[in-house]
């Protein structure tokens, strides 16, 4: 795994967190029980903290980074899809933020809330429960497509990928 102090700045990743081999995790992280962060994303925690909640995942090729001002907080039972850029925004509880999407400094999306595919949304956005933002620039709607439950059945999946590459992933070369 490459997982990086940087000065007096070290990764918390729980016992039962799953970092994959490829993901990059740097400085001040903290992952909670049951996270999974996978291949190619990388965390850097420089010049504030990064916060994974509880069964939540960052999926392949996600950026995350932060700022003294702007931590980035994940809450709990979330995911972050393929291929997210996320700086410096707190998102909360039961959210997905979907492939491709970019959510930028002092964005704060509610518990429930989502950000579609390729979305961006700009510096200091919001999105509300139960809304789904859509678009460039995003534009808030209420979302209908794509409910809670939908979104715990990616969160369940991840941590049961999780569970199962930390016991059976094994490089061949």
């Amino acid at each position: 795994m490459a997982i990086y102090a940087l000065g007096e700045l070290r990764p918390q990743i729980d016992p039962e967190a799953y970092v994959h081999p490829d993901a990059t995790v740097i400085g001040d992280v903290r992952l909670g029980p049951g996270a999974s962060v996978w291949p190619q994303a990388v965390l850097r925690g420089d010049h504030g903290y990064i916060e994974i909640g509880e069964r939540s995942n960052v999926q392949d090729g996600s950026v995350l980074h932060c700022t003294e001002r702007d931590p980035l907080v994940l809450g709990p039972n979330s995911a972050i899809g393929h291929s997210v850029h996320v700086e410096g925004a707190r998102i909360g509880a039961g959210c997905l933020i979907a492939s491709g999407a970019v959510v930028l400094n002092g964005s704060v999306i509610a518990d429930g809330g989502m950000v579609g595919a390729g979305a961006v949304l700009s510096y200091g956005g919001g999105v509300g429960t139960g809304e789904v933002a859509l678009g460039v620039p995003a534009k808030n709607r209420p979302n209908t497509s794509f409910g809670p439950e939908m979104i715990q059945a990616v969160v369940e999946s991840y941590v049961k990928r999780g569970a199962w590459f930390r016991a059976e992933l094994r490089r061949l070369d």
